[in-house]
């Protein structure tokens, strides 16, 4: 639709679109609207106050024209404010292990679970990230929850052919796993025992050092990843309280005042010239 073809109100008459195209046209309009913005839009706010007000010679129209551009950055101000929104997101998005830290510090496993967190730092592409928090549905939580229960109970069968008396005990219960801890357990393996921690134990390729790292990583890693899982929507509500920009906003909030209260002016002097002309001339 060409800008001659904006729809105006269906009881516009002449004179109303004259009002319009003079107003389309006018001084202001022609620097109100940015080159990316959708002139169309603010054509139609322009239309939509001409057949409200029907203003009256250059005054009047000058004024319906303010109020037009005064709406319309108003309108921006809501698309800054979301990308200020966003902004802050995309930021609480690039630390996400300490946004669902901060989220689940409620729970009395939080230290433990971030700890283990640490040590499965092999794997973080299975650990709750933010935008899964934030983007998921109950139906893809529960899914989630179906997944890393049948991921359980493999290290869970893996543990009990650790403890059988079978002769290939290790290699039974290493194969039963899934890929993805066997390659972390391959990691762990390869690990320098002159770079370990005070506190590390090297990994030992045998029944007692697979099952002393499935009961001290894996295992604690998936009831942490449970309790993530439970709580999604306390992780969300963390992560869009983070993105909030209090400093942002107080700015934005600063210039709609600015433009409420010369909104406000603008629409007061034209409801004044309105009654000013319609008021009786005296002799």
């Amino acid at each position: 639709m060409t800008e001659t073809e904006l729809p105006l109100p269906a009881d516009t008459g002449g004179t109303e679109i004259t009002r319009f195209n003079a107003l389309k046209h006018g001084v202001l309009s022609r620097y109100t609207v940015l080159p990316w913005e959708n002139a169309d839009e603010y054509h139609a706010i322009v239309a939509a106050l001409v057949a409200e007000h029907a203003p009256q010679g250059p005054t009047e129209e000058h004024l319906v024209e303010e109020i037009a551009g005064i709406m319309w950055r108003k309108r921006r101000l809501r698309l800054a404010e979301a990308a200020a929104h966003r902004r802050g997101l995309e930021e609480t998005l690039e630390s996400y292990r300490e946004t669902v830290k901060v989220a689940l510090v409620h729970l009395d496993t939080l230290a433990t679970a971030a700890d283990t967190q640490e040590d499965m730092a092999d794997i973080d592409e299975r650990d709750e990230r933010v935008v899964d928090a934030i983007r998921a549905t109950a139906a893809d939580t529960q899914e989630d929850m179906a997944d890393m229960a049948a991921d359980e109970a493999m290290t869970r069968r893996a543990l009990e052919l650790l403890g059988s008396k079978r002769n290939d005990a290790y290699e039974a219960g290493l194969a039963a796993l899934r890929e993805d801890i066997q390659s972390l357990w391959a990691d762990r393996l390869a690990r320098d025992p002159d770079k370990l921690g005070e506190d590390e134990q090297p990994a030992t390729a045998d029944v007692e050092g697979l099952r002393r790292f499935l009961e001290g990583e894996v295992l604690p890693w998936f009831d942490n990843r449970r309790k993530e899982l439970a709580n999604r929507p306390l992780i969300r509500e963390q992560a869009f309280g983070e993105a909030l920009d209090p400093d942002k906003l107080e700015r934005l909030g600063r210039y709609e005042i600015h433009l409420d209260r010369k909104l406000e002016r603008m629409l007061a002097m034209l409801l004044r010239l309105k009654d000013l002309r319609r008021e009786p001339v005296e002799p």
